[in-house]
């Protein structure tokens, strides 16, 4: 395509005016080329409303002016705007990630204009959104107008990704490394524990659901003696592209496309960007298919491996905050915790460390002031630490206190058991 169609960013987002409502591609594609020239126009602009989920990268948001200008309006923080988005001009909004489009069709989030970033198009004149379609198929869709950073190190993948050049009303080539993320690091004998103790739930022909982190990492390692797995998840990372090559994950025992792995967004190393890149055994669906609970469960034995920030002696689940300070969001934790139990032979799992860096108990005897629950005491199952595994479902409240007490760590047991005494003397 000829460069003359190409502008500068500065250019680009002139397009966007005081009050406009921006979404913002995020993960691994988030445009922080155009976003950053967005920033820079803090001061000519007002009130313009930034929403976004998950974002990477380097956000200028915090040079002079930004945040009397700019509102960001966050979907799930990520830790690059975590204290912007609790600030007096960021707000968080809780919701399920497979609902995040009803936001835009629906009139509650009414877009003004989404800024992506995607592949150079193609012979036939198509873009691809990438690494992340979740709910930028559907921002496009409905912005009024939408600005492209072409980057020809975006990978091209297949499923609801395309998107027609001629959708764009501005586009800007920026070619640019997409942001990596490692875990392999963080990984610990604690850590190592865990992903043995969830992998030791998983049955040959499971469907497979695993976020990002040190954890899934870990479980994903203990799989390589299974067989016939298949993956229905919202996210695709670096663990799970060896299991593909080696046959383990083959997709076959699933009943929801046959033979592919479904995700909405993938992040991790440049390994995986190549992976899914052009892979016609990858369908990269719209979030509100790929973690719609109805069509999850439909797959046979669905493992939902999730994590938390603590977790009461009930089974109440915090995952996005600590206390009133918000960490994340609710994301796809529910989409799949729901998707996975009434799935034929499914586990709804969250695995967690049983305490934090700071040796501070994950598991609790309440939660602390403030803090949201993402996965309600009715949605719990089995619960995962260092030292154990536990089922909660059908278990009355007393029996959980104990049940989660004896996967607790050591050091916390005799104040978890007083609390218990306390509670149900």
């Amino acid at each position: 395509m000829e460069n003359s169609i190409y502008i500068s960013a500065e250019e680009a987002v002139k397009i966007i005016e005081s009050g406009n409502r921006v979404f913002v591609h995020g993960s691994a594609a988030t445009p922080l080329h155009v976003l950053n020239a967005l920033l820079r126009r803090a001061g000519e602009v007002k009130d313009v409303e930034l929403v976004s989920i998950s974002t990477f990268g380097d956000i200028d948001w915090k040079q002079p002016g930004v945040t009397d200008s700019f509102y960001l309006n966050s979907l799930f923080v990520s830790a690059n705007v975590r204290e912007w988005a609790n600030s007096s001009s960021g707000r968080y909004i809780p919701i399920f990630l497979s609902e995040i489009p009803l936001l835009f069709t629906n009139g509650y989030l009414p877009l003004d204009v989404a800024i992506v970033q995607v592949s150079p198009p193609d012979q036939h004149g198509y873009c691809s959104l990438g690494t992340s379609v979740d709910a930028a198929w559907t921002a496009v869709r409905h912005a009024k107008k939408v600005i492209a950073q072409i980057n020809p190190r975006m990978p091209r993948t297949l499923g609801d990704s395309s998107i027609h050049h001629s959708k764009f009303a501005a586009m800007v080539f920026h070619e640019t490394e997409l942001p990596e993320i490692f875990y392999g690091e963080k990984t610990n004998e604690t850590i190592l524990k865990i992903g043995e103790n969830v992998a030791s739930l998983i049955e040959d022909g499971s469907t497979l659901q695993a976020g990002i982190g040190a954890i899934p990492d870990a479980v994903l390692n203990c799989l390589h003696n299974h067989k016939d797995l298949g993956v229905h998840t919202e996210m695709f990372s670096d663990g799970l592209v060896d299991l593909v090559e080696k046959g383990i994950i083959n997709n076959e025992k699933k009943k929801i496309l046959t033979g592919k792995t479904v995700t909405s967004f993938v992040a991790g190393s440049r390994k995986v960007y190549d992976f899914v890149d052009n892979n016609p055994s990858l369908s990269f669906m719209n979030v509100s298919y790929a973690n719609d609970a109805t069509i999850i469960r439909q797959n046979p034995k669905v493992v939902a491996i999730n994590s938390a920030i603590e977790v009461d002696l009930t089974g109440q689940i915090c995952a996005d905050s600590i206390g009133t300070y918000q960490f994340s969001g609710i994301g796809g934790q529910m989409d799949f915790m729901r998707g996975a139990a009434l799935s034929e032979g499914g586990k709804p799992i969250i695995a967690i460390p049983s305490v934090t860096n700071k040796g501070v108990s994950r598991i609790t005897p309440m939660l602390k002031q403030g803090a949201g629950v993402v996965t309600t005491r009715g949605h719990a199952h089995y619960i995962v630490t260092e030292y154990g595994i536990v089922n909660l479902y059908g278990k009355n409240l007393e029996q959980r206190s104990k049940l989660l007490i004896s996967i607790a760590h050591p050091d916390h047991r005799e104040e978890l058991e007083k609390a218990h005494f306390e509670r149900f003397k």
